[in-house]
């Protein structure tokens, strides 16, 4: 069982102030969580010793919890108590199209890969599709397992044509970047894409390659890249941990609202590999 804590005491809920009790509460915690006196998974102190602290209900307290399990600081295990959450790894998911590898090393995180599977295959129809290909054409099919500081993290599973970078077959892909790779070596450089995100389970094989327990929510990215000429050079799905990571999205507003010719292509692209319908 985690290491129990206790709440500085200098922290008091303000008995007069309008501010109901349980939110007063849930923003104490907060700070205890972000100045590091909470550390990610030490466990908090009981319901019954919160209320004797900061003299309130088993409701109020009750409720405070609820909402920072809501919002991620904290999780309940059944059975051991509340814990603090590890802090999530933050992706970009528009603007900067970079793969994981890169965007974690531009922030100095550590992304570890293993490579589960790296084969020439005959892709389904669905992957054909997508990648715009003929029935038959094969596409080289890479499975990877992420890892930071020795945490299984993502599960993404790679597609490209084989006809245009077949060496890639061969490549080391444990401590460098696809992306890196494709453009240094193949001179194929990534000119744009589509990336969709959508929340599924984990199934029983996912389950085990993550650490996390059947039906655990997991986010799941699906993304499409292509060349400056408009050929699809890569698909991917990636199953990210719900519990460790969290996307940020940027946003650009533009005075005119009417499609433009790019944004056509781009919609006409989806429609046909079937990220969105019509």
């Amino acid at each position: 069982m985690g290491e129990q804590v206790k709440i500085n005491k200098i922290n008091i809920i303000d008995h007069s102030s309008p501010l109901p009790y349980y939110f007063q509460l849930k923003e104490l915690l907060i700070e205890e969580i972000k100045k590091g006196r909470l550390k990610p998974g030490q466990q908090i102190p009981s319901e019954f010793k919160l209320c004797e602290q900061f003299r309130v209900s088993r409701t109020v307290v009750r409720q405070a919890i609820s909402s920072l399990v809501q919002n991620g600081y904290l999780n309940r295990e059944k059975g051991r108590g509340t814990f603090v959450t590890k802090p999530k790894i933050t992706e970009n998911l528009f603007q900067n199209l970079t793969g994981s590898y890169e965007d974690m090393l531009a922030r100095g995180i550590k992304l570890v890969t293993k490579v589960l599977e790296q084969t020439k295959w005959e892709a389904d129809s669905e992957i054909l599709k997508r990648l715009k290909l003929e029935p038959g054409e094969p596409v080289i099919k890479i499975k990877r397992l992420r890892f930071i500081s020795s945490e299984p993290i993502a599960l993404v599973t790679t597609y490209l044509p084989y006809k245009i970078c077949p060496p890639l077959l061969e490549e080391n892909l444990t401590n460098q970047s696809l992306y890196g790779v494709l453009e240094e070596k193949y001179a194929l450089r990534i000119a744009h894409g589509r990336r969709s995100l959508e929340a599924v389970s984990a199934d029983r094989q996912t389950a085990a390659l993550l650490g996390v327990k059947v039906g655990t929510p997991l986010m799941l990215l699906n993304s499409i890249s292509y060349l400056a000429d408009g050929r699809p050079i890569e698909y991917f799905s990636a199953l990210h941990r719900g519990d460790r990571s969290k996307f940020v999205v940027s946003l650009i507003r533009v005075r005119n609202h009417s499609t433009t010719q790019v944004d056509k292509r781009f919609i006409s692209d989806l429609w046909d590999t079937g990220l969105v319908s019509p």
